[in-house]
């Protein structure tokens, strides 16, 4: 056993002690250039293990050290794992009875597990860039590089299909940072209030996103407010400030997520551009939350971000207790998306299906 490093332990270990769970893919893609890398040059980088043995990051080279034959394997053992997160890659079967994860437990593990996946592609960067260097011939001319298991950006997105089972990482970023402004002393009291109810509304079920968009909105408006009392900047900037704030948040009890951060953002842009020219700019046209005329189109971003986080709500409630639960006014906005939805999926399936037609006939 080696001398600890950066809070690792190298040593070796029986391959088939280590553990895989079920939350580490199974199509490893093509290992052969892999496996050759590895039998030409040994192992680079020594896979991450927790203390009680299960697969942290490397689990395609640990499938190559299979196909080879080895019986022991250099790895490193992460000290300082979270006993959930330990759990988590210990699970063997997709039906054992674990409490689900709530989206904040999810939010905690996806942060330590990516900090982890990172953590072990830099030392493969590092190791297979210093590889590359001894390998180097007379011309400088680099012959080998080692295949990695996961680039250092996909990360995150690798930790968030391990701990949620799906592409998640967007949505876990968003609940993490809600976190972070919540507690955050440096952000203005009205930031940390709005952030502290958003984390609580998600908790009781609400969504990431919207959430997301109304914490958005409040820095818009902490940043108006700051500019309307900094006593160095022209009198009709600040008295701007102040007026664009106070129409946004008499917006706000009437206005959609989107439309609301839309809102802020128009407004401190406009601001902010006062304050740069020291001219009022023109007041774009009103949004539908002004005139209530047409509904604004939101681009193609906006629909799949608001999918993403629905995705598969109807698992998270009772509709015996949801039904009877509602007000009139409440099932009455419920059955009104619904037939929206459904009738928005009828046009859009028809015209998906006549592009798939197009497209076979060309």
């Amino acid at each position: 056993m080696s001398s600890p490093q950066d809070g690792h332990i190298e040593l070796e270990r029986a391959v088939d002690s280590i553990g895989v769970g079920r939350r580490h893919r199974q199509d490893y893609g093509d290992l052969a250039p892999l496996v050759e890398s590895i039998r030409r040059n040994g192992l680079l980088q020594p896979i991450t293990i927790t203390l009680d043995g299960n697969l942290i990051c490397g689990a395609r080279r640990l499938a190559a050290i299979k196909l080879l034959g080895w019986k022991t394997v250099k790895v490193w053992v992460r000290s300082g794992v979270s006993d959930r997160l330990g759990q988590l890659l210990a699970e063997q079967d997709d039906n054992l009875l674990h409490k689900p994860l709530t989206q904040f437990e999810a939010a905690a593990l996806y942060r330590e597990l990516k900090t982890l996946l990172a953590e072990d592609a830099a030392r493969r960067q590092e190791a297979t860039r210093f590889h590359a260097a001894d390998d180097a011939g007379d011309d400088g001319a680099i012959k080998l590089t080692a295949p990695w298991d996961t680039p250092p950006g996909e990360a995150a997105v690798q930790a968030a299909q391990m701990v949620t089972g799906r592409d998640s990482h967007t949505t876990l970023e968003r609940i993490g940072r809600l976190e972070h402004l919540a507690a955050d002393r440096t952000q203005p009291e009205s930031v940390r209030t709005r952030a502290a109810e958003e984390v609580e509304r998600i908790k009781a079920g609400g969504g990431v996103y919207p959430s997301h968009l109304r914490v958005n909105a409040e820095l818009s408006l902490a940043e108006l407010d700051q500019i309307a009392a900094d006593p160095a900047l022209p009198a009709d900037v600040r008295g701007q400030a102040r007026t664009e704030a106070v129409q946004v948040r008499a917006a706000e009890r009437d206005a959609r997520a989107v439309e609301l951060e839309e809102l802020a953002q128009a407004a401190l842009a406009r601001v902010k551009a006062a304050k740069k020219t020291g001219r009022k700019p023109p007041r774009r046209p009103l949004t539908a939350v002004e005139n209530q005329g047409e509904p604004v189109p939101f681009p193609l971003t906006v629909f799949v971000a608001i999918w993403d986080d629905m995705a598969g709500w109807w698992l998270h409630h009772d509709p015996d207790e949801v039904g009877p639960a509602l007000t009139e006014e409440q099932w009455s906005r419920f059955e009104q998306t619904v037939a929206g939805t459904i009738a928005f999926a009828d046009t859009a399936r028809a015209a998906r299906r006549a592009q798939e037609r197009s497209e076979h006939i060309a």
